[in-house]
């Protein structure tokens, strides 16, 4: 939507996801990230902590469950969303506002880890690239003997 503010944040999951699901069944995964930048202090010649930035972020439907399942507390992740400023009553009926992300991506950061990544298909629903894949047969000795030979096993190199 125009006008919107987005955000990119990267930061360490406080907590694992809670995913849980609307009245009408839509998957939500909530979930805090802590941001904390390094910053040089001069007087003693070293990179300290700066102050941390806690954000609560909400991802919906497939992304909110694929997260749910992948992610767990201490994850260094990428976070892109839209940032919302909230305000509410608290239980004291004390006013209080809060800003959080309303997720559109999330990423495991590889910059101190490495993944493996599944494509996860649903049940019943084709993916965007085409139906889910299934099992091929096993090839004949009659076809295997006409088919070119096997793409190589090593990856590219780029």
């Amino acid at each position: 939507m125009a006008g919107e503010t987005l955000v990119t944040v990267v930061g360490n999951l406080t907590a694992d996801p809670e995913l849980r699901h609307t009245n009408s069944g839509i998957p939500v995964a909530a979930f805090t990230i802590a941001s904390t930048p390094r910053v040089f202090d001069r007087e003693r010649n070293e990179f300290v902590d700066g102050d941390p930035l806690f954000l609560r972020c909400s991802l919906w439907r497939q992304a909110g469950e694929n997260a749910a399942q992948s992610l767990t507390r201490g994850m260094r992740v990428i976070v892109t969303g839209r940032i919302r400023q909230r305000t509410f009553d608290d239980k004291e009926g004390i006013r209080r506002t809060t800003v959080e992300i309303d997720a559109e991506e999330v990423a495991a950061s590889l910059t101190y880890a490495t993944a493996k990544i599944t494509k996860a298909y649903r049940q019943g629903v084709p993916s965007q690239d085409g139906p889910a894949p299934t099992a091929r047969p096993a090839p004949d000795s009659t076809s295997a003997q006409s088919s070119p030979s096997p793409a190589p096993t090593e990856p590219h190199p780029f």
